[in-house]
């Protein structure tokens, strides 16, 4: 005798992630707490704004019948973000775990970077919905850490590069739709990503540099401004 399975929406994978993405509220929102107490409202904003968009995204271009561990590990760097930016309401001089916790949280965020991809083929289930959405919270992460700076009284021009140039560049293509085109994989878009990270980690770690961590911001500046040039070059020879 046959055995007659109904169909539930929590396997459809658009459901679970909202539902993955419950989950990691209460522990965002107490990492934050330990920190930022005030600031809590603000990563509560930051990973719902950013889970509505990966769940409208996923809805319209995802097309394997599962979830995938490489979007739920994506979803706790978005989770990591957002605990990251409750920084922003306690812009002053912390000691202790208060000064390192911006830092520490971005460094596991990006460490996480790397998994999430391998994970992905691992499974067999890449999709152009991962890696844009494993874009975005990169993106996210580079502005949220150049946001907290500039609270700190760093608003320098390089700052703006490392933040904001993805955004400048999304911005650019409302006006200009050939740069919305589809690029090519590449190594080099991805090792300027992890130095700009990285940079902004370095600024933000309350060590004493001397000017260095300022000497890489520029350089790491230069090489963002240097990578997008390349992509919308190719974008202008293929519009």
């Amino acid at each position: 005798m046959s055995t007659v399975s109904f169909p539930t929406p929590l396997r459809d994978p658009v459901a679970r992630l909202i539902v993955a993405g419950a989950c990691l509220v209460p522990p965002t929102l107490l990492v934050a707490w330990t920190f930022a107490p005030a600031g809590m409202l603000i990563s509560l904003a930051v990973f719902t704004v950013g889970l509505a968009l990966a769940v409208r995204s996923m809805a319209q271009s995802y097309f394997h019948a599962r979830l995938g561990g490489a979007n739920i590990v994506t979803t706790l760097r978005l989770a990591l973000v957002a605990a990251t930016a409750s920084a922003l309401s306690a812009p002053e001089t912390q000691e202790g775990w208060t000064a390192w916790a911006p830092a520490c949280l971005a460094t596991v965020a990006l460490g996480l970077d790397a998994f999430d991809g391998w994970l992905a083929r691992r499974e067999t289930l890449s999709s152009e919905f991962g890696a844009r959405y494993d874009m975005e919270v990169d993106s996210g992460l580079a502005a949220v850490l150049a946001a907290v700076l500039m609270a700190q009284g760093a608003a320098r021009p390089e700052l703006f590069v490392l933040g904001g140039a993805r955004y400048a560049f999304v911005f650019s293509t409302w006006m200009y739709p050939w740069l919305n085109r589809p690029l090519p994989e590449s190594l080099r878009r991805k090792a300027v990503c992890v130095i700009q990270i990285g940079a902004l980690v370095a600024l933000i770690s309350p060590i004493p540099s001397d000017g260095v961590t300022r000497s890489i911001a520029l350089v790491s500046a230069l090489l963002v401004i240097w990578s997008f040039a390349v992509d919308i070059r190719w974008l202008a020879r293929h519009a």
